[in-house]
């Protein structure tokens, strides 16, 4: 048995203000921890990037308004998986309950679902096709709990993702 497989999780939590200009911190930190902390690939850490960016862009926009914060908590189980929970302040104009934005995920996951505006692909077209787990969780401050998770050795899914071209295994364009 690897030694590092007895470790405990290692969880690092970070609270940012609602500000966008703090993003390109998160997400250098997210593509270092990943790096450094874990097993999987360095096209895993930018997937992860990527995923931490949405998730993030999302609790800024729709679930917390201007100075307030959002908690974002890395879980890293040592060769087993990553978990990442993202946490808004419930304070955004945008109010939605978690089981409404599960179903509206569920939806726009669909194969063949038809898209009409250039966004809301975030959460169904890469939170969704990247992680293992997505869940959402209603807090008792009014907020939003979006929790991730990705087992090390998850294969990837076939990427035929409707209205995205796959050009190769780094990169996925939607159209």
């Amino acid at each position: 048995m690897d030694q590092q497989s007895n470790k405990e999780p290692v969880k690092i939590t970070i609270t940012l203000p609602t500000n966008a200009y703090f993003m390109s911190g998160i997400r250098d930190f997210t593509l270092s921890m990943i790096r450094n902390m874990t097993k999987f690939s360095d096209q895993w850490a930018y997937r992860f990037q990527s995923v931490v960016d949405e998730l993030c862009n999302n609790a800024i926009e729709h679930g917390s308004s201007p100075n307030h914060e959002i908690k974002v908590i890395f879980i890293n189980y040592p060769n087993e998986s990553i978990e990442i929970i993202v946490e808004d302040s419930g304070t955004g104009k945008n109010k939605i309950k978690a089981e409404n934005l599960q179903k509206l995920v569920a939806e726009r996951s669909k194969p063949g679902y038809a898209f009409n505006e250039i966004r809301g692909r975030g959460l169904a077209k890469i939170v969704s096709a990247w992680t293992d787990e997505l869940k959402f969780v209603d807090l008792p401050t009014g907020g939003i709990q979006t929790r991730i998770k990705k087992s090390l050795n998850t294969p990837m899914p076939d990427m035929q993702v409707s209205g995205a071209v796959q050009q190769d295994p780094t990169h996925l364009v939607l159209t």
